[in-house]
């Protein structure tokens, strides 16, 4: 307190916290993409930024131009569908995208970057690719894997097992990695098929190419998260840039697919090219994609401001603090329309108090907080029930006839 004894009489103004320490929501739009560049040699290794498609054309171009790339088509295709920064590692040829991680190269480089929340590989869909991309995920619990599919597929029945390999069976000999299996369960990972036709990017010509659906998907997925929020499926959406499709499914494929986290995309003669599914690869409680994704960025908002918790003092006053906090974050999520419940009461819960934090958890230097969150999930399956109706005034047959008996 500031001491008055020489000042001279008057009235003052003191700035006071409130205590209060309101939970920033963290950005979900931003993706990280592993790749070859058209310059091959352009940033090894070294996860750069990119904001739009001109800069990754003078990073990972040059002035002499080059050829497109998986990388090259997925970077154009997140920029055209809404995507607005991510981050590039440019890797070495026939190298795979795990590198090392004590030298962070490849989807290691992608370690130290908090921002990014969702991770790719553009073309690389051999099981070790699958698996590396799940395991980073898993193992950060901040970030999203999206997963393409082989390029070429002659039927969709391979599409349906784990242990099924797509493209009639075939091994790549060359490297000795099975190619085209259906990734392994996860809720950090959504698989997408088949792949899109686009003109190519770098090309004068504009031929036509068959492009990785991954990029169009991370940019679908920033553009839904910032015209509705993480909370909302990115499907039912339009695939900018996509001229067709390199293998039309029909809606009984459809089915056989869906069920096994196989997001389809296809085409509709009214409403052109669109995102069918929503789902991730796990098929218990965590199957859609905008849930995993909500709850990937609650955790990481609430762990990131409050950090402030660490050291405090562990007692009811810490305890009330954190409830305020937490509770004041999710009712905004509630209003957004993130989570289910006509009342704060029903789409959430948070609790610390002395019932779960007694004197042995404190003792041992833990902080232990209960959150409960009912989130929204999307409407996957429309039913009307429609039946025939024989039109007209239905009159009561009693009251009739006592009306016949009176004009009588």
């Amino acid at each position: 307190m500031p001491s008055y004894a020489n000042a001279a009489p008057g009235v003052y103004i003191q700035e006071v916290s409130t205590g209060s320490k309101p939970i920033s929501t963290v950005d979900t739009k931003t993706a990280g993409f592993v790749g070859v560049a058209p310059n091959k040699q352009a940033h090894l290794n070294k996860a750069m930024a990119c904001n739009n498609w001109t800069q990754f054309i003078h990073e990972y171009v040059g002035e002499n131009g080059g050829s497109d790339t998986f990388l090259s088509m997925a970077v154009f295709s997140f920029f055209n569908n809404g995507g607005t920064r991510c981050y590039i590692v440019n890797i070495p040829e026939n190298e795979t995208i795990a590198g090392d991680a004590a030298k962070r190269t490849g989807l290691c480089a992608f370690d130290v970057i908090d921002e990014i929340a969702m991770v790719a590989a553009p073309g690389y869909f051999d099981s070790i690719s699958h698996t590396a991309l799940i395991d980073h995920c898993e193992g950060s619990k901040d970030c999203f894997a999206i997963l393409d599919s082989p390029d070429r597929v002659t039927s969709i029945e391979p599409l349906k097992t784990v242990a099924s390999i797509i493209s009639g069976g075939k091994k790549n000999t060359e490297d000795k990695k099975e190619t085209g299996l259906r990734p392994k369960n996860t809720s950090y990972a959504a698989f997408y098929f088949p792949w899109m036709l686009i003109q190519a990017p770098l090309s004068r010509t504009k031929k036509i190419l068959s492009a990785p659906p991954s990029g169009f998907m991370a940019g679908i997925y920033a553009r839904t998260d910032a015209s509705r929020g993480v909370h909302k499926a990115p499907a039912n959406e339009s695939v900018n840039g996509a001229l067709g499709l390199s293998y039309v499914v029909s809606s009984a494929e459809q089915g056989a697919l869906n069920t096994r986290g196989v997001n389809c995309i296809r085409s509709f003669p009214t409403t052109g090219i669109k995102v069918w599914g929503a789902r991730t690869l796990d098929d218990g409680e965590w199957k859609y994609i905008n849930v995993r994704r909500l709850f990937i960025m609650i955790e990481e908002s609430i762990s990131e401001s409050t950090r402030w918790v660490v050291f405090e003092p562990n007692d009811e006053t810490l305890w009330k603090s954190i409830v305020r906090d937490v509770g004041a974050f999710l009712t905004l999520l509630w209003r957004d329309g993130a989570l289910q419940g006509s009342t704060p009461e029903q789409a959430f819960f948070v609790k610390c108090d002395g019932e779960i934090n007694t004197q042995a958890v404190i003792d041992s230097g833990k902080l232990e907080i209960e959150i409960g969150i009912a989130p929204v999930k999307p409407a996957e399956f429309i039913v009307f029930k429609i039946g025939q109706w024989a039109g007209g005034t239905e009159v009561d047959a009693d009251e009739g006839e006592s009306e016949s008996e009176s004009e009588s």
